[in-house]
């Protein structure tokens, strides 16, 4: 028992990793990850047909994107690739300043490409500095030590996935590295000596230090100023490059770095592609792609939109609202799993189960589909067989594929139609046309007809180069989009007779005559001079007057070219837009397998409403606990198993402007003990410290959340914050 008693007090030392006594190699164990320990979900959820669908439609459409981005980066990585490359060793320090735009997850990922690109090429040791790790001097000058010296081949420094920083996480413990009070510039400059020798010959191996700062505004202006002198001071020795990364203006470095510090340096600005730019090329080429069977509805589009242009200009973050309608749309059953490819999608119609063909019957397009059958046994047949639903399901969703392709194919006319117009009352760019045909009926709102007056205005030239222009880009968009489609040759089939109707209108408007044509039945075209008395001329004049202003307002045209060119909108109105571009509520039956509608749930979960979360939380504690000692049968009940911090807050509600502390306090003592009815007043005074020191951290809680500050006008007393 002694001896246990002497091991239990004894100390012992443990050798890290850093002070080892014996070198051993490093072991690196690497985490297996298979498809099913990847995910949180249930084997039998992986193995569902709608989770089957979303993977493979997430995955065709991220590698879009990401492929659409590489590209989007490749002209901006190139020319900094080449200003690393033709940087050379001199008194002034190369700086590149990259204006990334102000949304932070996009222009890392910009950063990272570099970076990768960079190692590919091996022209440079790069090191990426992030504000929030450089608050002093020699944490920055450390950090950037530790990075050049410790760079890993195997690994980019920068943006990574998940799996690579925990793949990271263990190489770092197995790896012996450089101490902090190791990271100085001696240390840099004898390691660079020691790795890339001087030397006419070895001059080509010698790599250039690149030090990128994604986020420049971040930074303290007096460490950003020593930092950039120390580099400038050792630019001669060691080959530094600097690139900052500027979100918002190049004032902003202007501002931050005075003429002693900026005529230290070599400035080159290289701007990136814009937000908006970034996004609509994302959205036209990837995510209105008729290649995908996925589609938004105009309100949920909109939506996400809004949160782009309003709130974080994040391309990231618009994918993953996106993203996250993706999940919300498949995890509604199998049924929704058909919203894939049409070969796909026959595959799967026969594992659909009573249950999933019951989710399709309850569409509300599919009532209107039963409603439009004439035959009675027919309708009992569809609302009752299975099978005989399942027969009629291929030539349904052809109808949808179909329908969406030539939506896609309408709105590119359109959208190049009016996308210029002065004004543009429709929107210039295609996502907002987009949802405009998708709200609600195109023809009969305001905007669609003002473009309609604003194109009869136009002259012969123009309006002829125009619809040109539109049929042209719809004809390319058809061989280039449509065609290599499972459904593409049914749908050019269906669209070429009225392209061709709409050129041979065109042919009438460029061979159409400029004078005007009157109608000799009108009473208007009557000469004036037949008249026998001073009331009927005042009779005719009023008439005539009364014929010109109607047909002015009705638009009637007076010309051969006025009648061609309305003839020629006519036919755009009726072949094009009243049959493609229809809302959805006109759109073919079971069309809810396609379309993602549910604005609420996202607007619930992506834009969240903090207050009431917190009141829900704070009101009514067994909301989120669920333990039977916070279970209320009514939310103003107060009792003493209740979290202090609710307690603390439903006595505060009662309160008005001002708060009496000793009050509160009272009243929160009177809650914890029960109610009981004490009548002594030295009782009452008589506070238990414990529950003294309960109030204290309830009401700094209070004070930390918003909903009290202290007041300056009575000491014992907090004011209010909320109603």
């Amino acid at each position: 028992f002694s001896l246990v008693i002497l091991f239990s007090q004894g100390c012992f030392v443990y050798k890290n990793g850093a002070t080892r006594a014996t070198k051993k190699t490093p072991v690196k164990r690497k985490r297996v990850l298979t498809s099913s320990s990847s995910s949180l979900l249930d084997q039998e959820i992986i193995c569902q047909p709608f989770y089957e669908a979303y993977r493979q439609t997430w995955s065709q459409v991220n590698a879009h994107i990401a492929e659409l981005q590489q590209r989007s980066y490749a002209r901006t990585v190139e020319h900094l690739v080449n200003f690393v490359a033709m940087a050379k060793p001199d008194e002034l320090l190369p700086t590149a300043a990259l204006l990334t735009g102000i949304n932070q997850p996009d222009h890392l990922s910009q950063f990272d490409a570099l970076t990768r690109r960079l190692h590919d090429q091996q022209a440079a040791r790069v090191c990426v500095l992030l504000s929030r790790d450089c608050s002093t001097l020699k944490a920055a000058v450390e950090a950037m030590v530790f990075g050049l010296v410790e760079y890993d081949a195997g690994k980019i420094i920068g943006v990574g996935s998940g799996e690579e920083e925990e793949e990271h996480d263990v190489v770092e413990r197995d790896h012996k590295r450089l101490r902090r009070s190791q990271c100085t510039l001696k240390q840099l400059r004898s390691w660079y000596e020691n790795n890339f020798p001087s030397g006419h010959e070895r001059e080509q191996k010698r790599r250039q230090l690149v030090v990128i700062l994604p986020d420049f505004e971040g930074f303290s202006a007096s460490v950003l100023q020593d930092f950039i002198l120390i580099l400038s001071a050792h630019s001669v020795a060691m080959p530094f490059v600097l690139i900052l990364g500027v979100a918002t203006a190049m004032s902003a470095v202007h501002g931050t770095l005075p003429y002693h510090v900026s005529s230290k340096i070599r400035l080159r600005v290289f701007q990136t592609q814009a937000a908006p730019t970034g996004l609509n090329e994302v959205l036209d080429k990837v995510l209105l792609s008729p290649r995908y069977a996925f589609h938004l509805s105009g309100k949920t589009f909109k939506f996400l939109t809004h949160i782009f242009l309003y709130y974080d200009f994040s391309v990231h973050g618009f994918i993953q609202g996106f993203k996250y309608c993706l999940m919300e749309h498949f995890s509604a059953g199998n049924a929704f799993s058909l919203c894939s490819d049409y070969g796909r999608a026959l595959g799967r119609i026969k594992q659909l189960t009573h249950i999933d063909i019951e989710c399709i019957r309850r569409l509300p397009s599919f009532r209107q589909y039963v409603e439009g059958i004439n035959d009675c046994k027919r309708v009992i047949s569809v609302l009752t067989d299975d099978e005989y639903l399942k027969k009629k399901l291929p030539q349904l969703l052809r109808d949808c594929h179909i329908h969406f392709i030539l939506f896609r194919c309408a709105l590119e006319f359109l959208t190049d139609l009016v996308g210029d117009l002065p004004h543009c009352p429709l929107g210039k760019l295609r996502r907002e046309l987009y949802a405009h045909c998708l709200n609600k009926t195109l023809v009969t709102s305001p905007e669609f007809k003002e473009c309609w007056q604003m194109l009869s205005f136009l002259a012969r030239d123009e309006f002829v180069a125009k619809v040109k222009r539109s049929l042209a880009r719809t004809e390319e968009f058809l061989v280039e989009n449509v065609a290599p489609l499972e459904l593409g040759q049914a749908c050019i089939a269906l669209l070429e007779p009225q392209l061709k109707t709409i050129y041979q209108a065109l042919n009438d408007v460029f061979q159409a005559s400029m004078t005007a044509k009157t109608d000799k039945t009108s009473p208007s075209s009557t000469y004036i001079s037949q008249i026998s008395s001073r009331q009927e001329l005042k009779a005719q004049i009023l008439q005539r007057s009364k014929d010109d202003k109607h047909r002015q307002e009705e638009n009637i045209p007076t010309t051969e070219f006025a009648r061609a060119v309305q003839k020629t909108l006519k036919l755009v109105e009726t072949h094009l837009v009243q049959v493609y571009l229809r809302p959805l509520q006109d759109a073919p039956p079971i069309h809810e397998l396609f379309v993602f509608d549910d604005i609420a749930t996202v607007r619930r979960n992506i834009i969240g409403a903090p207050r009431a979360a917190l009141h829900s939380a704070l009101n009514n504690p067994h909301f989120y606990l669920q333990c039977k000692c916070c279970e209320l049968r009514d939310q103003t009940h107060l009792v003493g198993t209740l979290p202090d911090l609710t307690v603390a807050y439903k006595l505060h509600l009662e309160c008005g402007r001002m708060i009496n502390l000793f009050d509160w306090l009272q009243a929160f003592q009177s809650v914890l003990n029960g109610g009981d009815n004490v009548t002594d007043d030295a009782a009452l005074e008589q506070i238990d410290p414990r529950i003294q020191a309960c109030f204290t951290r309830a009401v700094a809680e209070l004070q930390f959340l918003g909903y009290i500050k202290t007041s300056k006008r009575k000491t014992d007393h907090v004011t209010r914050l909320t109603w």
